[in-house]
């Protein structure tokens, strides 16, 4: 039996679900969530870096709340909180994606491949290889199947999932937890916020797979040129 002040090891851990169901279940959650962009109340702004920022620290000090209170639950009934908690979270930073967006006056231009770009860019960089071109000044998307964005989900899932149930870990220690966790909400949501503000300072396009190596392929040849 564990003693109170003792930290569990993971065999000890509650098996509540699996990592595999546990993947699986954000996935879910992560393609569910993209297929529907928020309507944001906020106005074009002369300076939208500005209210970018404001919007920022707000939705970062909400996220940072909202995780801190899920986390305090101790034990087997704080590990379920995590998939509640990551759609809490993720509902307030894909607001403030639409919000940023808006203040930009291209809330127009979201769609389901950028709002997966600024929720999840820093999380798994790796996953958008296949997404997202950078030219210069320009972003690039590719108009790509649902099946290769359940493929970028699937990867994003697992990068997620293994933080979250590594974060579990703190739930045995539910006031120490839950500022951990609240802080990491907190960095998370301002790399959403930078990702966003990076994204809508740009110029933004879309194109097909084989649109968006034509335009690698000219824009490579103008850089040697130059």
């Amino acid at each position: 039996m564990t003693e109170p002040n003792e930290i569990p090891s993971r065999t000890n851990l509650p098996a509540v679900i699996t990592h595999d169901e546990a993947s699986s279940r954000v996935t879910r959650a992560i393609l569910d969530f993209i297929s529907q962009i928020p309507d944001s109340n906020v106005h074009s702004q002369r300076d939208p870096e500005v209210e970018a920022r404001r919007l920022a620290n707000r939705a970062a000090q909400r996220a940072a709340l909202t995780a801190g209170t899920l986390a305090l639950p101790p034990g087997p009934l704080g590990w379920l909180t995590i998939l509640p908690e990551l759609v809490s979270i993720w509902k307030i930073q894909a607001q403030l994606v639409s919000d940023i967006a808006a203040a930009y006056g291209k809330h127009a231009e979201l769609g389901r491949e950028q709002m997966l770009w600024c929720l999840f860019r820093h999380t798994s960089a790796q996953a958008f290889r296949d997404l997202v071109v950078r030219l210069g000044d320009r972003l690039i998307f590719r108009r790509v199947s649902y099946g290769v964005i359940e493929r970028i989900a699937k990867q994003i899932g697992v990068k997620v999932t293994q933080r979250a149930l590594g974060e579990g870990l703190s739930r045995w220690m539910p006031v120490i937890g839950a500022i951990g966790v609240g802080g990491y909400a907190y960095y998370d949501t301002r790399q959403v916020a930078a990702t966003a503000i990076a994204m809508l300072k740009s110029e933004i396009g879309m194109a097909d797979g084989d649109e968006a190596a034509e335009a690698v392929t000219q824009e490579v040849q103008a850089t040697r040129l130059h």
